[in-house]
């Protein structure tokens, strides 16, 4: 399988936006799951939001719910991270992963995933 690619990350103030994407054009089967993960320095890497081809179904961390989106576009094999209302914590490395032959209930932030991109960097100012 290739390995997914970040690319949108960036410098922004607080209250700002970012929308970050990841290309995953050799994952388009209906039971693969993609999700979005972010590691700052000297913390754990934790699940930000997960997304199940398989209908649409979606996960998030409390932390993002309500400020953050994923969806998925099928045509260009993307999946995009929408982040609106950024905070100083939202501050890290953000990974995209995929997770394949998965079920729907198996696609949450606290999953295994078998695949990683190398991520995009994300700093948010006060």
């Amino acid at each position: 399988q290739v390995q997914p690619v970040e690319s949108g990350g960036g410098s922004v103030q607080a209250g700002g936006s970012l929308r970050l994407s990841c290309s995953a054009p050799g994952y388009t089967s209906s039971t693969t799951c993609m999700g979005w993960f972010r590691q700052a320095p000297g913390k754990e890497r934790e699940g930000v939001a997960t997304i199940y081809y398989g209908g649409g179904s979606t996960n998030y961390v409390d932390s993002v719910r309500g400020r953050f989106t994923i969806s998925q576009d099928n045509t260009k094999k993307t999946v995009y991270l929408q982040m609106n209302s950024l905070k100083p914590e939202d501050t890290a490395m953000y990974y995209c992963a995929a997770q394949l032959y998965t079920l729907q209930n198996h696609c949450r932030v606290g999953s295994q995933f078998d695949y990683w991109g190398q991520g995009t960097q994300v700093t948010v100012s006060s």
